[in-house]
């Protein structure tokens, strides 16, 4: 079939979240607010991270990884959702909508893999606390972080050149606010089996892999913490991987309600709903999360915010 696309399609039209002309300024409004909060929220956690020296740990850097993600994350959709709507314009180009499809896989599969390196961060600490120090060295750190990356970066290339290889029909319009992989596929008119078989191999297998390294970490979690005698000893070990068993919980939840629920029970606009809750709602969650659950931090976004308000005065 060759890489090139077999089509002389050049743009496709997303349909977004609603076509009312009444709510789009309504949908304008919210999305914009949520994205706001979202970018402010994630860079104020880098910032504090980057700036105390305190949070110079293994779980502060990967957690300063994870808001980098989800910053990138929802910028790769929700942008350019707002300039649709905005504009009241529908289009996107074909090159865009399949750069769009490239990014929102490499985080969305980026944030799959620091969850699950996050929660090996809190074995260790929690399982092995006399070895953390030399097991979660620096170097291992930024090996894991740099895997996640390339891997997924690669992994998203493949899904790319495979969608680019596709011919599609004459209608181009996506009943999604973003370019994703379900919608596209649906609109193909050449047979998408070879797109389909490596969605459910190479994207299966490593969202299985980070679900498995998830219930297997937090297994010898659980069974560690049931084993400490005192109350305040459980409660104490429970709250430093609450936060991250929350988001964890809202991401996979979510994203596994649009790409393994069964065809049957499914619609467009369940997706779509599902689709805004692990795309926008979660990445404006997660600071919240771990800002209210953990002191360092909360400690130190105020000696930040303080900062600044004295080289204003």
């Amino acid at each position: 079939m060759g890489w090139e696309n077999l089509t002389d399609v050049s743009e496709f039209f997303l349909l977004g979240l609603s076509e009312q002309p009444e709510q789009q300024e309504v949908l304008f409004g919210l999305f914009l607010s949520v994205y706001l909060v979202t970018v402010v929220g994630n860079l104020l956690i880098i910032l504090a991270i980057i700036t105390d020296a305190h949070l110079h740990t293994p779980m502060y850097f990967f957690l300063a990884n994870l808001s980098l993600a989800d910053t990138c994350f929802v910028s790769t959709t929700v942008p350019k959702m707002l300039a649709n709507i905005w504009t009241q314009n529908q289009v996107i180009s074909y090159a865009g909508c399949l750069s769009q499809l490239y990014f929102f896989m490499l985080f969305v599969m980026l944030e799959a893999f620091l969850l699950a390196v996050m929660a090996y961060d809190r074995y260790v600490a929690i399982c092995h606390p006399l070895h953390y120090i030399m097991v979660m060295s620096p170097e291992l750190c930024v090996l894991l972080v740099s895997a996640s990356w390339i891997m997924n970066a690669l992994h998203s290339l493949l899904h790319t050149l495979l969608m680019n290889s596709l011919s599609f029909c004459e209608d181009h319009k996506i009943p999604h606010f973003f370019c994703d992989i379900n919608p596209l596929l649906s609109l193909s008119c050449a047979d998408p089996f070879i797109n389909e078989l490596l969605i459910f191999t190479t994207g299966g297998l490593a969202g299985l892999v980070c679900v498995l390294c998830l219930i297997i970490f937090y297994a010898y979690i659980f069974l560690t913490i049931l084993k400490i005698p005192s109350a305040q000893g459980k409660r104490k070990a429970f709250s430093t991987c609450s936060s991250h068993l929350s988001v964890v919980s809202l991401f996979f939840g979510t994203s596994f309600c649009v790409y393994f629920s069964p065809p049957s029970t499914r619609s467009a606009q369940m997706d779509t709903v599902a689709s805004v809750m692990y795309t926008v709602v979660t990445p404006m969650l997660n600071p919240f999360i771990y800002s209210l659950r953990n002191r360092d931090i909360k400690s130190s976004l105020t000696k930040l915010i303080w900062v600044r308000k004295i080289h204003l005065y």
